[in-house]
């Protein structure tokens, strides 16, 4: 079966097109969703993409969260959907209430750009599991509003019930608490994170490695997991 996976452009969405060649490189159908309609055309999966919707008025993601496409997505992820959130779609998630806490401005008040190590802390998530626990892998990071913050009941809960997905290593870029990069909700299909994962997927675009300039695709396994956990469920 061909996975169709739906990414959602907002006004001010700037990684859309990345996610959805992502999506393509991966092996999927990419499907192009319009924030202002209530269809997600039948898709399997969807992705929030990166960006700055509504010019991160009021708060990064909080108008992109009341689009009227959120009300099909918050109901296809209680259906157990896979959702993805990637940086602003990080966002929308918390704004939206489909994961727990909040982003807020970098601690050193700087935007950032970089290559960022991570670890992978759950490997069970619909969109992690082509990796194993503890693995690092290497992604690109550009946020302003990248640090995440909760409650020390909240923070404790997600690290009790595994729900943290990706921590960063090596460096704290934007001053999240307890070095989350990611987290996912209970069920596991659906997360959020701020690096771009859509940036490391096709050899001469990606992160430096060891082997070569720009040769890094750990970014690949997020939606090649997606596509997998879709085929497991309709096998």
């Amino acid at each position: 079966m061909t996975v169709r996976i739906g990414v959602v452009t907002f006004p001010g969405s700037l990684d859309d097109r990345d996610a959805q060649r992502a999506v393509r490189i991966a092996g999927g159908e990419a499907v192009a969703l319009w924030h202002g309609t209530h269809d997600l055309d039948g898709v399997d999966a969807v992705i929030l993409p990166g960006g700055f919707s509504y010019g991160d008025y009021l708060r990064s993601g909080a108008i992109a969260a009341l689009s009227p496409i959120m009300t099909e997505v918050k109901d296809a992820a209680a259906k157990g959907m896979p959702i993805l959130g990637i940086c602003n779609g990080f966002q929308m998630l918390v704004e939206a209430r489909m994961l727990p806490g909040g982003l807020i401005r970098n601690d050193h008040q700087h935007f950032v750009r970089r290559d960022q190590k991570l670890t992978v802390t759950n490997a069970d998530t619909a969109w992690s599991s082509a990796f194993t626990q503890g693995q690092e892998i290497v992604i690109p990071l550009k946020n302003g509003e990248g640090g995440y913050i909760a409650s020390e009941d909240t923070l404790d809960r997600l690290e009790g019930e595994g729900l943290v997905a990706f921590r960063y290593a090596g460096v704290n870029p934007n001053g999240s608490l307890r070095d989350i990069a990611g987290i996912t909700n209970e069920a596991g299909n659906v997360v959020g994170l701020m690096p771009h994962p859509e940036h490391a997927t096709e050899p001469g675009f990606g992160p430096d490695t060891a082997a070569a300039m720009r040769s890094g695709v750990d970014g690949l396994g997020f939606f090649t997991s997606a596509i997998a956990a879709v085929a497991r469920v309709a096998a």
